[in-house]
């Protein structure tokens, strides 16, 4: 049953080539918004907290600072609305879920950025 879901997934699923982030990384995604009849996009700036899933059922999750509230908001990497991806920065930290995030503010809750090779 598994190899049937992952064979209609691989063949009918459109997956787009987006660039190699984690946890950490602070991202920017550019997305498709319809109201009525307009298209415009917009976009979403913050730190990743954590990629989840595989294949076409992989989501991720971003957290950024709206004034003094966080925001989350959870993308599927196969949305079709999802237009791009820009990484701003590699972050550096020691976990894959990075959730003690939410709890961090001021200079807590700031990333080393990892070098680039």
């Amino acid at each position: 049953m598994e190899s049937l879901i992952k064979f209609v997934q691989d063949e009918f699923v459109t997956t787009k080539d987006f660039p190699e982030f984690s946890a950490g990384d602070t991202i920017t995604v550019y997305y498709e918004i319809r109201e009525g009849e307009k298209v415009r996009t917009q976009f979403f700036r913050g730190v990743v907290i954590q990629k989840r899933g595989s294949g076409s059922s992989e989501t991720f999750t971003i957290r950024k600072m709206s004034g003094t509230i966080g925001v989350e908001r959870i993308f599927p990497i196969n949305l079709p609305a999802l237009q791009k991806i820009e990484i701003n920065k590699k972050g550096k930290v020691r976990r894959a879920r990075i959730f003690y995030f939410r709890g961090l503010t001021g200079k807590k809750a700031r990333i080393k950025e990892a070098r680039r090779k």
